[in-house]
């Protein structure tokens, strides 16, 4: 597929935007003082000393979705709207993530109780809710991405498409439901970020 200077340029924020989110989060796991992967999920780093840097995270990689959505947009064609919509509706939940913290959880940060929390704010509510809400369009995107690509008789990245959209929704919504649910969460981002850069480099017609 080729694509023109613009469409590289909106494909490459796609293939970006999932290293980028993670190497930034890692970063903080790694440095921050209380977190646990097997405890925390990435989005509490927006809290306490050092939080910005989450929120940056959160801003710089939703603009970065929104982005490569409107460049499946352009290389896909209108067949494909509904995909590309649900793609940058998951960026915009990114970037809702980044106005509505995380509640701090677990001993994170530093001070906070051990053990989950016995409530929740009104600003971590509107947070998980639009967790939820961009899980759930990252998957539907997985799926209608897997009809697409079928359609244009690329199989592989159909059942990657398909694969990807099922682990993220079992992932996430089984993460919520499980404990130690953080690993089906982690799981659920990491499977997300591959599938998009993935599809990426496929559209801009890298290898």
């Amino acid at each position: 597929m080729q694509s023109s200077k613009s469409e590289v340029f909106l494909l490459r924020c796609g293939v970006w935007a999932g290293p980028f989110y993670l190497a930034v989060g890692l970063a903080q796991a790694f440095l921050r003082d209380g977190f646990v992967f097997a405890k925390h999920p990435l989005s509490v780093l927006s809290n306490g000393p050092g939080g910005w840097v989450q929120t940056v995270n959160f801003v710089l990689t939703g603009l970065m979705v929104v982005a490569a959505a409107v460049g499946f947009a352009r290389v896909l064609g209108p067949k494909t709207r509904a995909a590309t919509w649900f793609l940058g509706g998951y960026g915009v939940c990114i970037l809702a993530a980044s106005i509505f913290k995380a509640d701090p959880v677990d001993g994170f940060p530093p001070g906070t109780p051990i053990g989950p929390p016995t409530t929740i704010s009104t600003t971590g509510l509107i947070h998980f809710i639009a967790g939820a809400l961009g899980f759930t369009f990252l998957a539907v995107s997985c799926f209608l991405a897997a009809r697409a690509m079928r359609r244009r008789n690329v199989p592989s990245l159909a059942r990657l498409s398909l694969l990807s959209g099922v682990a993220v929704v079992l992932g996430f919504f089984g993460g919520i439901a499980l404990p130690y649910g953080v690993v089906g969460i982690w799981l659920a981002v990491v499977v997300g970020w591959l599938w998009l850069t993935v599809m990426s480099l496929r559209l801009n017609g890298l290898p």
